[in-house]
């Protein structure tokens, strides 16, 4: 955009004195209203065109987790490289106990803010947030000459929200993949994608090995990103606003088992996505039973099985040395340890012989709504 220079010099002058309005004339006064705004957005674009040119640029980071480490880890290596990035700081949300990134700005002796922010940021070219849970106001996101930038743990718009790894496996998907995408006011995940990467997911993978696995792949990513940033900003391409799903905040309540509604698969991809985080929960004659290391069962050995349906139906595999439990497509699950409330874990035989010997290797298993 091209702006008069004795128009730009007569706005920066009469802007200079505005806070003392007793020396502007009523004249003067129109002048500012009319193109004040006008000069500060072209001077905003022209700071930001200029900027977006240079490197090393200096960078503020946004991140609490360990999957916002991987990347931070990338930044401070390119940080002391001094070729990418001249300046970098950390901003973290924390409460009580010392997470991965405190603990790596100390070693790194790397200067760290509290959110909210409340310290200038006019010496930052970028921010960058890496899975880091707060919404960004405009004032934060605006006082960046080069904006915001966000890893994304999927595929957007696919799986929007906090929690893109755990739908994904809960939901079986094949492939997922990691989103760098720019931050924008008032909704999270909804702004520009500039750059993503698609990578496949193993059948048998869990949530901790996929947020490993997307936490390097997406530092990786940052990397390139910002080593290519004038190119990537430029053309940064809008979401579909087709074929959008979310990924909100879990809650233990997933973990309840209803076999009613779950096939086989979708009990085995529910464990995968829970891994780590809640144990599956089920009923066992009106006491609440965890149960651990669920797989796929092709063919159950005990002879006595008909065709005959029962969701939740669990017995012993004198064979297989495991229980086994049938879910609501006629499919079965093998389980290897449970337990119940206030005892210790059992092996499957332990809870064969201690409960279910007395009951004829027979016993239905409900939803637990707790």
């Amino acid at each position: 955009m091209i702006v008069n220079t004795n128009l730009k010099y007569q706005l920066k002058k009469l802007l200079s004195i505005t806070r003392n309005s007793k020396f502007l004339t009523g004249a003067n006064k129109k002048f500012i209203h009319k193109h004040s705004y006008f000069y500060t957005k072209t001077q905003s674009s022209e700071n930001s065109q200029l900027k977006t040119e240079k490197r090393p640029w200096n960078v503020l980071f946004f991140g609490t987790d360990d999957f916002a480490l991987e990347s931070l880890r990338k930044l401070e290596s390119s940080y002391r490289s001094n070729k990418l990035i001249s300046r970098l700081e950390i901003v973290c949300s924390y409460k009580g106990d010392e997470n991965g990134i405190i603990k790596f700005s100390r070693e790194h002796k790397i200067k760290l803010h509290s959110w909210p922010v409340s310290f200038s940021l006019s010496n930052f070219d970028i921010g960058v947030i890496v899975s880091f849970g707060h919404l960004i106001p405009a004032w934060i996101i605006n006082a960046f000459p080069l904006g915001m930038i966000n890893v994304h743990a999927s595929l957007l718009p696919r799986w929007r929200g906090a929690a893109p790894i755990i739908y994904s496996l809960m939901n079986g998907d094949t492939q997922t993949g990691v989103s760098i995408m720019k931050i924008i006011p008032k909704k999270f995940d909804i702004g520009d994608i500039l750059a993503q990467k698609i990578v496949d997911i193993h059948p048998d993978e869990t949530q901790p090995e996929l947020y490993d696995k997307l936490s390097k792949i997406g530092a990786n990513l940052l990397i390139e990103t910002i080593e290519n940033l004038p190119h990537v900003l430029k053309s940064a391409k809008p979401q579909s606003e087709t074929n959008v799903t979310y990924a909100p905040k879990i809650t233990r309540k997933l973990s309840s088992v209803n076999w009613n509604e779950l096939s086989a698969k979708n009990l085995y991809d529910i464990q995968r996505a829970l891994t780590g985080i809640y144990p599956l929960i089920t009923n066992y004659n009106g006491e609440k039973m965890k149960i651990f290391g669920i797989k796929l069962l092709n063919n159950p050995s005990d002879k006595s099985i008909t065709s005959q349906i029962t969701p939740g139906l669990m017995m012993f595999d004198k064979k297989l040395n495991l229980l086994i439990v049938q879910c609501k497509d006629g499919n079965w699950i093998s389980v290897e340890q449970v337990s119940l409330a206030n005892r210790k874990k059992m092996s499957a035989k332990e809870f064969y012989n201690g409960f279910l010997s007395r009951k004829k290797n027979r016993v239905v298993l409900k939803y637990s709504s707790d």
